[in-house]
C-alpha cells in the first residue's frame, strides 16, 4: 500500500512541475523524487524484483537534487510527464510471481 501512496504523489508533483511554479517547488519535486524512489527501490529489493530496483535507483539518481543534470525546460516536462505515466501504469499492473 505505502508503495502505491509515494507512487501516486509522484505522479501528481511531477504533473505539477508542467505549470510554471516557482523554482523552490522544483527543488523539493527533487527531493521528493530522490526519497520516494529511493524507498520504491528498496521495496523492490526487498521483493526480489531487481529490474524495478534498478529502474527506480536510476530515477533517484535522475531526480536527485545535489549533482543537477542539466536538460532543460523543456526535456524536463517530457521526462515528468513519461516517469509519471509510467508510475500509473505501474500501479495498475499486477506483480509477477518470482519462482522459489
Amino acid at each position: 500500500m505505502t508503495a502505491k501512496i509515494i507512487k501516486v504523489v509522484l505522479t501528481i508533483l511531477f504533473f505539477l512541475c508542467l505549470a510554471d511554479m516557482h523554482y523552490g517547488f522544483y527543488q523539493f519535486v527533487r527531493f521528493a523524487g530522490l526519497i520516494g524512489f529511493t524507498i520504491l527501490a528498496y521495496q523492490a529489493h526487498e521483493q526480489g524484483r531487481q529490474t524495478e530496483m534498478i529502474i527506480y535507483g536510476g530515477l533517484a539518481l535522475l531526480f536527485q537534487p545535489f549533482f543537477k543534470i542539466a536538460l532543460g525546460r523543456q526535456m524536463w516536462n517530457i521526462v515528468d510527464v513519461v516517469v509519471g505515466i509510467g508510475l500509473i501504469i505501474s500501479i495498475f499492473m499486477k506483480p509477477k510471481e518470482i519462482p522459489r
